[in-house]
């Protein structure tokens, strides 16, 4: 079970990113979420209007307006316990404090029975909050090289995301995420040379493992990275083979601006959506001028163009440009899981090979056994192939590998479809509107949230769900949105059956 938090009538589920009241999810966005959950993290704590904003807004400016509309937006929703209204308090010149009741967090994930880590948010010591992405992608890079050692649990960057702006109390964290160990640090870049402070935390104890400072060079990033990697491994598990911890060291592109571009891609890939998809090429496409093999480049524009392709209507030219990426990063990006695991999604889905896309996912998790993604988007190809089981085995494992991940949406779209194929029509409307809430900008979120509660015969829900569709992708049509992802044919018929239900066009 993912963490919760009981808020009176109201439960606020950690994972899923949800307010729910009676099992129902309430109609909240993510920005008043993450400042319900902010403020509910430091309870009759005062919370400042700054940690408010980096909460809902990390890395942007926001005039105050937005958090004001946010606040209040909670108030009206609490407002419906008794008292509820109150439990938000205004702080002149101080910010917010929560005072409503707050249940203790139940059923964290039990530890794994081996090493287990997560790398937690580094914190942007610059004074330039740009610099947010650089951090990021720090993060990730070194999550990425722990989980390429077989014998160590990792969970993905992303599920310490719920603690980026907070101290973090290692004991709570480490029962909240499942991991013994946490990884916990800061990071400056500035004038050429880059500082970096790490210590790793024993979470049952708080107890101090290991702690070291690296200051470098700004060309010497990659190596660092390696070198703090390698430590890492060290503390945590000192009979592991050289060769095993070898294994940490990953090819990296030669060029800094390469991989600057491609972290600056990142945000605009993950959204799924084509708008976005071709402001991430722009970028990507500078990248690949300096660095031509630069294989999770290849990885991320083939997702670049399948976004394009399914949702930007059905151009064989994106297609096209989706295989010959995925080919290429598969080619330069043996040694990379999430070049790999783009590549294979793209090969299955728009390539329409199964076969190759699963040899490619195979690879992925030889490199990395804990890469979330790779379980997130394995299921999500199961799921359009109908294979009942394997969908829900694979969603669900990358869920508890990474419950925080930004691709925690696609998990959910296996989830629905597993269930829609099994019959179970009120487990997939609940799937469905979980992956709606994790990503409410994705059109294919929307549709088979549509699909789902036309089969439970909820068609003045579902005909909104399907106006919602429209609005995202005017282009959309089912049977060639269906055939576009090589959808089951049983699986094909009862959906284009349930969305026509619902008023989406065929």
């Amino acid at each position: 079970m993912a963490p919760w938090l009981d808020l009176g009538p109201f439960r606020l589920d950690i994972e899923t990113k949800l307010l729910l009241r009676g099992g129902v999810p309430v109609a909240l966005g993510p920005r008043a979420i993450a400042v319900l959950q902010a403020l509910v993290a430091r309870a009759g704590v005062p919370v400042s209007k700054e940690e408010l904003f980096r909460a809902a807004w990390p890395g942007l400016a926001v005039e105050d307006s937005n958090l004001t509309v946010q606040i209040a937006t909670l108030r009206r929703t609490l407002a419906e316990s008794e008292n509820g209204a109150c439990w938000i308090e205004t702080l002149p010149r101080r910010g917010y404090r929560y005072v409503g009741p707050v249940g203790a967090t139940p059923a964290a994930p039990t530890l794994p029975n081996r090493p287990s880590v997560a790398v937690m948010p580094l914190r942007n010591l610059s004074t330039d909050p740009a610099q947010d992405y650089f951090c990021g992608g720090m993060a990730e890079d070194i999550t990425g090289g722990l989980s390429r050692i077989k014998g160590l649990f990792v969970t993905a960057r992303s599920s310490g995301a719920v603690y980026r702006g907070h101290e973090v109390d290692p004991c709570e964290a480490g029962r909240a995420l499942g991991v013994r160990y946490l990884l916990l640090g800061s990071l400056r870049k500035g004038a050429g040379r880059i500082r970096v402070a790490l210590r790793l935390v024993e979470s049952e104890a708080g107890g101090l493992v290991w702690a070291e400072t690296y200051d470098r060079p700004l060309e010497d990033l990659f190596a660092l990275q390696d070198d703090i990697a390698l430590s890492v491994v060290g503390a945590i598990e000192p009979s592991l083979r050289q060769a095993e911890v070898e294994r940490v060291r990953r090819l990296r592109p030669e060029s800094l601006d390469a991989y600057d571009l491609v972290l600056r891609a990142q945000p605009d890939v993950f959204t799924g959506m084509p708008a976005e998809s071709s402001r991430a090429l722009g970028l990507l496409g500078q990248a690949l001028e300096l660095e031509p093999r630069y294989g999770l480049a290849h990885a991320f524009a083939a997702m670049c163009h399948h976004n394009l392709f399914l949702r930007a209507g059905l151009s064989d030219v994106h297609r096209a440009a989706s295989i010959r990426h995925a080919e290429a990063a598969i080619a330069h990006g043996r040694d990379d899981a999430l070049a790999l695991t783009f590549a294979g999604f793209s090969l299955a889905m728009d390539a329409h090979d199964r076969r190759a896309g699963a040899a490619a996912f195979e690879a992925a998790l030889a490199v990395s056994p804990s890469s979330a993604v790779t379980y997130i988007l394995g299921s999500v190809v199961h799921g359009w192939a109908g294979h009942a089981g394997r969908a829900m085995a694979w969603g669900e494992r990358a869920l508890r590998l990474s419950p925080f991940d930004p691709w925690a949406f696609a998990a959910y779209h296996a989830l629905a479809l597993d269930h829609f194929v099994e019959g179970r029509a009120e487990e997939a409307a609940a799937a469905a509107t979980k992956g709606v809430h994790a990503n409410p900008a994705h059109s294919i979120s929307h549709m088979i949230l549509a699909a789902t509660l036309a089969r439970l015969g909820s068609f003045d829900a579902a005909r909104a769900a399907a106006e919602r569709v429209m609005a995202l992708q005017p282009v959309f049509r089912s049977g060639r949105q269906l055939a576009g992802v090589n959808c089951a044919p049983e699986l094909a018929a009862a959906l284009g059956e349930a969305l026509g239900a619902c008023g989406l066009p065929e």
